[in-house]
């Protein structure tokens, strides 16, 4: 399996050490798409396409195309984390590095940007750059081009611990499930402490919301859900202040994005409830949602004949990935797969200070990539 050079996988691995040093957080991306741009302008003489906050490249067939246009994504996005390890490369910037390895899935769809560069491609081949995928505000936007480009199919990978180094990794339909933030917010009235009577505190409501959230899901349901309680506050910690405001925050994640629609009624209505009983008025606010990512069988099919043509070994996982991955946007719109690559079955867990993107596996990606390129 050697279909990227050395010289273009030094390339990339550099560029992967650059990123990593210069993270940037979702939607601010533009630092970022900077580096690549460059980098594809001084390496390649693909066509990039800017668009606002993220932008594609394209390799384009020098005549009549043998089938329809296909697509490869990247996410940009780095995390609010302190570096947290020792790396010659280590982030600069306070607070901010690339622990979910992003830096890598960008720096292999710039190692196949490479090695399209100096092939004759048999179709139209889109690089698609997004920003935003830590809080699922990235792939609705760049999905448009789906429609756009008459794009046929669309393939993403995620890097994965805890799975032999270079093996490729899949699950079939469902692979990772659906997620959302909800934030409910409970207004009463503050009130001396000594007078508790004379206000309208929300202590006791939040406290039966909190358990009522625990004890999600109520209904049979299919396959996994869970609400998972991430943060609660009520009142400002002043002794001489009785709590006037207070709000719960929850993940709810499950295997269809319609049963995590229910938890989330099942909960605003409970909200609703105890605000009406104890004079309260409650607001809620939705945030980092996130679709189900479903692999469309052919696509995934596709995926396993390359890998077993380059000689990989193929992982089948029993459970999906509980992590939710904005991905399921593109696939809502063409057939496609999302794979995984295995970092090592003692690496690091990803979204940890200790975990940094295995550079050894930027060869296995991109040799995956170029393969799923070719029309057959």
């Amino acid at each position: 399996m050697e279909p990227i050079s050395r010289e273009n996988l030094e390339k990339i691995t550099g560029l992967r050490h650059r990123l990593h040093r210069h993270p940037d957080l979702s939607l601010r991306e533009g630092g970022t798409i900077e580096i690549l741009k460059g980098f594809l302008r001084e390496n390649t003489a693909l066509e990039l396409v800017d668009r606002e906050g993220w932008f594609f490249a394209v390799k384009r067939p020098a005549g009549e195309a043998a089938a329809a246009p296909i697509a490869f994504r990247a996410d940009m996005d780095a995390l609010p984390m302190d570096e947290g390890i020792s790396l010659p490369y280590g982030s600069i910037r306070g607070g901010v590095s690339h622990k979910c390895g992003h830096d890598g899935h960008m720096a292999a769809l710039c190692g196949l940007a490479l090695e399209l560069d100096r092939r004759a491609a048999d179709r139209a081949v889109y690089l698609i750059f997004q920003p935003a995928e830590e809080i699922g505000r990235g792939a609705a936007r760049c999905a448009e081009l789906i429609g756009e480009a008459g794009i046929a199919e669309i393939y993403a990978f995620h890097n994965l611990s805890g799975y032999p180094e270079g093996s490729l990794v899949y699950r079939r339909g469902l692979t990772q499930p659906a997620s959302e933030g909800l934030t409910i917010r409970l207004r009463g009235r503050p009130s001396h402490a000594s007078a508790p009577e004379q206000g309208r505190n929300p202590s006791a409501a939040l406290a039966e919301l909190a358990l009522a959230a625990q004890g999600l899901p109520e209904a049979p349901h299919e396959g996994m859900a869970l609400c998972t309680v991430v943060g609660m506050r009520c009142g400002t910690g002043d002794f001489g202040i009785s709590a006037g405001e207070g709000a719960l925050s929850v993940t709810l994640r499950a295997e269809r994005e319609s049963f995590m629609k229910a938890m989330e009624a099942a909960l605003l209505q409970r909200a609703a409830e105890l605000a009406a009983r104890d004079g309260l008025r409650a607001e809620h606010e939705i945030q980092d949602g996130f679709p189900e990512t479903r692999n469309h069988d052919a696509a995934l099919d596709r995926v396993l004949r390359k890998a077993a043509g380059l000689g990989l070994p193929a992982l089948g996982m029993r459970d999906m990935w509980r992590a939710s991955e904005d991905f399921g946007h593109y696939l809502k719109k063409c057939p496609g797969a999302m794979f995984y690559i295995g970092n090592g079955e003692g690496y690091p867990a990803l979204h940890t200070s200790g975990y940094d993107f295995n550079d050894r596996i930027l060869k296995t990606a991109v040799a995956v990539f170029l393969a799923l390129a070719d029309a057959e």
